[in-house]
Order: C-alpha cells, then sequence, then structure tokens
C-alpha cells in the first residue's frame, strides 16, 4: 500500500467531525464499535489462566481405518492491559499450547501472540492503536462474511464454539485510529505486508498467515434509532477489488434480536483461489455475495438461542462439490486447505443453531449446544458443553460428533468425535 493512501485513510478517522467534545474515557470506549474496537476493560491490569484437559478422541484419515486416542492439552493464556499514562495504553496477549496428540490432529505446542498493541488516546474521541491487533467484525454468530481479517489467524482450534475461536486468534499488525461521537464510530485500518508466506514453527509470531499482503478498511457506524445500528465496512486488498459489508442488528421485542450480515464485492471462487494453474478457472471473477442471517431469542430464565442462514457465493455448489469430491484428491485437498485458512463455508449453504443457558437448573452451570448443518451434502457438526463456575477455577465437559460421507464438509474432518474433561483456574 502506498504511503499517501495510508495517511489518507488514518486522516479519514481522526480528523472526522466530532459530535459530542465533552465525552468521558469511558463513554469514549463504550461507544466504539460494538464488534471489535476496544479492548475490554478489566478490573485489574493483568489476567492469567491455565487450563488442562483430558480425553478420548476418535481420529479419522483417508485410506485408513478410524482409530481412537488418548489426547491431553495443557495451555497458559495470558492478558496484560495497562495503562502507562493518561493517554497512553499497552496491551500484551499470548497462549501456549501443549498438547498430546497424534500428528493427524496439528502440532503439539503452538504459541500464538495474540495482540501486542499499543494505544494512543489524546482526546476523549480519539484513539490511535498501532500493532498486532484481533479485530473482529461482524452481527452474526456462525459466519462472519465481515469479519475480514479472520484469515490466516488460528493457529490452534481447541473448541468448537465459534466463540472461542474469535477470541483465541492471532491479530494482524496493523495502524488503527478511530474517531468516536455520540452513538457512531468511524475507523479507519492499514494493514501492512509484513511477510510473504506462514511460518508454521512452534513459536513464531507467524505475521507471514496475517500480514502477507497490504489491506486497508474503513468501518462506519451510528445509532439511527433506538433498536437500529447499522455498521458499514468498506476493505481493500491488494488480491482482489474491493468489497463491501454491512452489519444490521435490531431489536424485534423486547426478547428477540434480528441480524443480518452482508459482503459482496467481485473476486474469484474460492475454487479458482485454491487452484489458481486452473486454466478453467482463469477468467471467473464475478460480482459475489456472502450473507449470515437470523435471529437470537432470549428467555427471562438466562436462555439463548441463535439461529442462522449461511450463503457464500464464492464457495462451490452442491453440483461442482459432488463432482470435486469424487475425483481429483489432490485439488479437492487444495480446495479443504484454503477454505481452512479462510474459515469460510465450505460450499454455498449452511445452517447454524446454538443454544446457551446460563444458570441451567442450578446457580453457575452453564450449557452450551452448537449445531452446524451443510445443506448441500447434509454432513453436521455437534458439540456440547456443561461447565461450572468457581469463584476462580471452571470445570467443564465437552462432546463433539462429525457425521458424514468420507469426503463431505464435515464427515472428512480429521477429529470425528470426541469426549473431554476441562479444568481452568485464573490466578
Amino acid at each position: 500500500m502506498h504511503q499517501k493512501q495510508a495517511v489518507a485513510l488514518l486522516s479519514i478517522a481522526l480528523c472526522a467531525p466530532v459530535f459530542a467534545a465533552d465525552l468521558t474515557e469511558d463513554d469514549a470506549l463504550n461507544l466504539a464499535d460494538t464488534t471489535s474496537e476496544s479492548a475490554a476493560v478489566e478490573a485489574s491490569s493483568w489476567r492469567i489462566f491455565t487450563e488442562a484437559t483430558a480425553g478420548r478422541t476418535t481420529v479419522h484419515q483417508w485410506g485408513q481405518p478410524d482409530r481412537t486416542e488418548d489426547t491431553q492439552r495443557l495451555s497458559l493464556d495470558l492478558l496484560i492491559d495497562k495503562k502507562l499514562s493518561p493517554e497512553l495504553r499497552a496491551v500484551l496477549s499470548d497462549r501456549l499450547d501443549l498438547n498430546h496428540q497424534s500428528k493427524a490432529l496439528g502440532q503439539k505446542t503452538l504459541n500464538s501472540l495474540k495482540e501486542a498493541y499499543l494505544s494512543w488516546q489524546p482526546q476523549n474521541d480519539r484513539v490511535l492503536d498501532v500493532g498486532r491487533i484481533n479485530v473482529r467484525y461482524g452481527a452474526a454468530m456462525g459466519y462472519n462474511p465481515t469479519d475480514y481479517f479472520r484469515e490466516g489467524a488460528n493457529r490452534a482450534i481447541t473448541s468448537f464454539d465459534p466463540n472461542a475461536i474469535r477470541e483465541n486468534r492471532m491479530g494482524t499488525a496493523m495502524l488503527r485510529g478511530q474517531t468516536l461521537w455520540q452513538g457512531g464510530a468511524l475507523t479507519a485500518i492499514v494493514a501492512p505486508k509484513v511477510s510473504d508466506k506462514p511460518n508454521h514453527g512452534d513459536w513464531s509470531a507467524d505475521f507471514g498467515s496475517t500480514n502477507n499482503r497490504d489491506r486497508w478498511l474503513v468501518s462506519v457506524s451510528h445509532q439511527l434509532a433506538d433498536n437500529f445500528n447499522p455498521q458499514l465496512v468498506v476493505y481493500g486488498d491488494q488480491r482482489q477489488p474491493v468489497q463491501m459489508g454491512l452489519n444490521l442488528a435490531m431489536l424485534v421485542n423486547d426478547a428477540t434480536v434480528a441480524h443480518v450480515e452482508w459482503s459482496g464485492g467481485r473476486q474469484k471462487t474460492l475454487l479458482a483461489q485454491a487452484l489458481p494453474l486452473s486454466p478453467a478457472l482463469a477468467q471467473d471473477e464475478a460480482f459475489r455475495n456472502r450473507l449470515a442471517t437470523g435471529l437470537t431469542y432470549t428467555t427471562a430464565n438466562k436462555l439463548s438461542i441463535t439461529g442462522e442462514y449461511h450463503y457464500n457465493g464464492a464457495a462451490v455448489d452442491k453440483a461442482v462439490w459432488n463432482a470435486l469430491r469424487t475425483s481429483s484428491m489432490l485439488d479437492y485437498a487444495s480446495y479443504r486447505a484454503l477454505i481452512e485458512e479462510q474459515l469460510d463455508l465450505t460450499t454455498r449453504q449452511a445452517t447454524f443453531v446454538r443454544a446457551s443457558w446460563q444458570d441451567a437448573f442450578i446457580n453457575r452451570l452453564d450449557l452450551t449446544a452448537v449445531l452446524r448443518y451443510n445443506l448441500d451434502d447434509h454432513s453436521k457438526l455437534s458439540w456440547l458443553e456443561a461447565r461450572y463456575r468457581f469463584d476462580k477455577s471452571e470445570i467443564a465437559l465437552q462432546w463433539m460428533m462429525a457425521s458424514g460421507d468420507d469426503r463431505s464438509d464435515f464427515g472428512a474432518m480429521a477429529q470425528r468425535r470426541y469426549i473431554q474433561a476441562l479444568f481452568r483456574h485464573y490466578f
């Protein structure tokens, strides 16, 4: 990205008109984009927890019989959010995962530098951040078309709950400027190229996964009514034309929230991106849409249910998917590798349901269920968790099952099913 472009984008965010000049610092942080824009304010400047799991999993590899193995994991998660002065704040977030598992399930030792940045707030309504930042966009829960910085950000997936996947990923090295006003925010991001290719070393910061090309983003949100706060996102990437995004969330009644998340722009299909040398796919660039829409219903006894429909116009349709998974194993593997890297939908259509019940039956017992269903090949992923919270510790029991044909979306997963116990302790 050219220097003039970077300066122009940040000027948009830092020099925009201000509608409320007397905001307090806490007001400014609260008025930032609800999707991602500021780190949560903690009572303490640091948080450390360790997490241990032990379980049994069924490992699936193509051409081999399924086998059952014992697995263990020990994780250490660190967050430091410290004020260095009234205007300057430093954030560091890191996670270390030590896995005892087969090679088919991933690396045994993996450190993920999630965030490391400085935040300067010269005025209550102006913020400038520089460093590695985990920026999360999107109104939906199971699939986020406007979450443009998710690609390559997950070095280790230790939970199938989408909230945990978004939280535990690496951020992107960037310069971010924000202007805040009563009811809205304007954000500009410049994310430069740092490295050409990923580095999957155990202790690598792996900027090649998150910063392998120049990118930029501008977003603006403003509350137009008490129950209507739309957000517009414009995203630039040197590998494709500019993409547009829209996030809408609206209160239908006291218990129901409707949300729509859309992204669109000219781009090649995911299959063309996975197979760049294929002459038949070289000229397939067109305007393509992605969509996630649904409802969240919350009851008086803290039960929350979200149902969503997902659409990916850049993915293969049912006919192409059936042909791909029954023909070339190399092309099929290349396509799946790209999908995994981008955390995108494998085929055109899918559904998603998540139910969470806080203080279920007794206080401090939380139940969570997640179901993903591929509408094109009818494979599915089911995940259940029961978690009990003590003052400084948590215990949980988790169960997962992936079902479908061997080369279906979820049936081809290396981890077909597992059951595991988890213990987490906060220091």
